[in-house]
């Protein structure tokens, strides 16, 4: 993000990185910061796949990972790829011959660890199968996989460690010439994972896949995620991101972009700010947002939408989003239209009624870049 003179105190000065193609997706340099997952079906139940990919897909992710454990799940990542709407990562542990034949399944990127790949002629085939068939790589240190050798230097997984892993799996694919490769050093420990990622970040101008891995349940994980990948990414420190959560892939791309947008770092969609509730609320506050963020899950405009229960703060919440209702008296409400009080509306009508002046809203955002397009051709 640029420098905000108007208020300094939002700016976040992203680090500086090489830019990498994972597909058609720019990760790193000036890139917006994409957004991960990785499916849970079997690989070789290709229907299932599909569908888990394009749902993903829907939900905003940007880059989809899938796992390929043996030869049958490699054949298979062919029609998944073809069918795919977004790049996929395969994800290849162990056996070089998986990554070479996801390559000549058409996967865009190859998660590999260098390390535990084999012999140096095995890493050689697999960066030359990448090269051939224009995969990027990710290079994916974990905190709990971390080679014998730095187990015993540091004596436990420690950010030095992990950096100097990363450095090593580096230097690996430097040295066959190969330099189309983003870099993760993911930890389940948000004070290690920081920390490993603070250190690589000064150590490296390669992109930066950020996560915290094995993060729990979809609420503890949300959590924990939001504190290591929010200070890192307020820290300007992060090319793509994904959030490990034991929960629905789609859930992992949800708080992948709430992070992202409560940071100002990507816009899609609607962001609800609303209240929690209290005595004063004129209307059952948290019942209209749980539904409205399900009516609303279509719009992938990016758009603001405040929804508060009393006249305290929703007049002032109105005034910096684009549509607005702020609980009232005598069972209805006020309607804020661009910031400014619009018109009164029954709290029986007003869920039907908001979801129709967003649209609106929507469609006009929609026309108005459309036409400055079109005025800049």
């Amino acid at each position: 993000m640029s420098h905000n003179p108007i208020r300094p105190w939002r700016s976040i000065e992203r680090r500086k990185s090489r830019q990498i193609m994972v597909g058609n997706v720019p990760v790193g340099g000036d890139a917006p910061i994409s957004v991960q997952t990785m499916t849970n079906t079997v690989t070789t139940d290709v229907k299932a796949t599909i569908e888990q990919v394009q749902r993903a897909a829907e939900a905003g992710a940007d880059i989809v990972r899938v796992s390929v454990p043996d030869e049958a799940s490699s054949k298979a990542l062919k029609e998944i790829v073809r069918e795919s709407p977004v790049p996929i990562v395969a994800d290849i542990h162990f056996h070089y011959k998986r990554g070479i034949e996801s390559a000549e399944a058409g996967a865009a990127c190859l998660r590999i660890n260098p390390g535990n790949i084999g012999s140096p002629e095995r890493v050689r085939e697999v960066i030359a199968a990448a090269r051939d068939h224009g995969c990027s790589m990710r290079i994916g240190v974990n905190g709990g996989s971390l080679e014998k050798h730095l187990l015993e230097k540091y004596g436990e997984p420690c950010p030095e460690a992990m950096v100097e892993s990363a450095l090593d799996h580096i230097r690996i694919l430097e040295d066959n010439d190969f330099h189309e490769f983003k870099i993760s050093v993911k930890a389940s420990d948000v004070f290690l994972s920081s920390a490993a990622y603070m250190g690589l970040a000064e150590a490296t101008d390669k992109p930066i896949h950020l996560g915290i891995t094995e993060a729990g349940g979809l609420t503890s994980g949300t959590i924990k995620s939001a504190i290591g990948l929010g200070q890192l990414l307020w820290m300007g420190i992060g090319d793509t991101v994904r959030v490990s959560l034991s929960a629905d892939p789609v859930e992992e791309v949800k708080v992948g972009y709430e992070i992202l947008k409560s940071l100002g770092l990507r816009h899609r969609g609607v962001n609800i700010i609303s209240c929690p509730s209290c005595a004063r609320q004129g209307f059952d506050v948290i019942k209209t947002v749980e539904t409205l963020e399900e009516r609303l899950e279509h719009i992938k405009t990016p758009m603001s939408l405040s929804i508060i229960g009393c006249v305290v703060n929703g007049p002032g919440e109105a005034l910096m989003t684009d549509v607005g209702f702020t609980g009232g008296g005598a069972g209805s409400g006020m309607v804020y239209l661009a910031g400014k009080a619009s018109h009164k509306m029954s709290n029986e009508q007003m869920i039907d009624h908001i979801v129709e002046e967003v649209e609106k809203k929507a469609a006009q955002i929609e026309a108005d870049e459309a036409a400055k397009a079109q005025a800049a051709e």
